[in-house]
This record gives C-alpha cells, structure tokens and sequence, in this order.
C-alpha cells in the first residue's frame, strides 16, 4: 500500500476526480484529500476564473492555485500522508504543479470517460462546472495531452472500479 507520495488526479469537469479521490483517500492507512479548487474559492475578491482567452490575471491565479496545492500536498506527505490532489489540470498546466511538487513517490492519474458520459454526470448534478468551455472543448484539451502517468478511461467503470483500476496501474502512474 502506498506509504507518504502525492497521487495527483486530473480529468475534465464532471469526470470523476472529486469521488474517485475521496474513495482513494479513504482507501489509505493515512491519507488526505487536497481539493485543488478550495484555494481558488478562497479568494473572496478579485478572482479571476479561467475562461476561453482568459487574461493574464486568470493565469496568474491558476498558476499560485497550483503551487500553494503542490506546497499543501508536500506538507501532508512530510507529515507521513499520501495526499491525494485533485484538479482539472490541462496542457502546461499539469507539469508545472508536478513539478511544484517535491515528494517522491508522485503519480499522475488521468480520468478520460467519454465525453457523452461527462455530458450526462454534468447534466445530472448541483453544480455547473461548464459555462463558457463545453465539455467537447475540454474534453479536445484532455486528449491532446501527451500520455504520461496512468489513464483511464472510466466510462463504463464505476467509482469504486476506478480505484480499483488506479490501484492496480499504480507503476504506470509514476512520474
């Protein structure tokens, strides 16, 4: 079983990250989940959101949203956790929080259900992730990737059998 690493799950809205890491989480002998998303809400004025062209503010933003995950994943990994991020990390975006991250282990996993799939979990949940990006655009962003850590493709698996399989691909998932 995993002993203090940071597990890193990325994937589009609605994909799954948020169940699939508390399910991991609670998995572990020691282990916190570190919601990347909770240091954006924190900013209670002058956030800027990430939008098609968002401006260098927005950027900005995501980038210190970033560091101060990885920063908060090392600390619960220096204290003999295996914290388990998860953010929608895209593009550049996914190496510059890995490489924020100083703990070894460190994995990456990448949740990649269909988009249909991601359609229909959206469509029947509380909260809107999508506004100005459609689930076609990030999904295009996701697949263009380059192929590094674990994938899965969790359009027929349920949360538990998605642990289950990133368990099981936990070597893959090294980065």
């Amino acid at each position: 079983m995993l002993g203090p690493a940071v597990v890193v799950i990325t994937g589009i809205m609605a994909a799954g990250k948020s169940t699939v890491a508390q399910l991991l989480a609670e998995r572990l002998p020691r282990a916190a989940h570190v919601r990347g998303d909770l240091f954006r809400r924190m900013i209670v004025s002058g956030r800027a959101d990430m939008t098609p062209g968002a401006e260098e503010d927005a950027v900005a933003q995501l980038r210190l949203r970033h560091r101060l995950t990885a920063t908060v994943a090392d600390g619960y990994a220096d204290a003999g956790f295996t914290a388990v991020v998860q953010d929608v990390l895209l593009g550049d975006h996914v190496d510059e929080l890995l490489d924020a991250v100083r703990t070894r282990p460190r994995y990456l996993v990448v949740l990649a259900p269909s988009p249909a799939v991601v359609a229909e979990r959206e469509a029947g949940r509380a909260k809107t992730g999508y506004g100005a990006w459609t689930v076609e655009d990030l999904d295009q962003g996701l697949r263009a990737m380059p192929r590094r850590g674990l994938w899965l493709d969790s359009t027929d698996l349920t949360p538990r059998s998605t642990v289950d399989a990133l368990l099981a691909g936990l070597d893959e998932a090294a980065v």
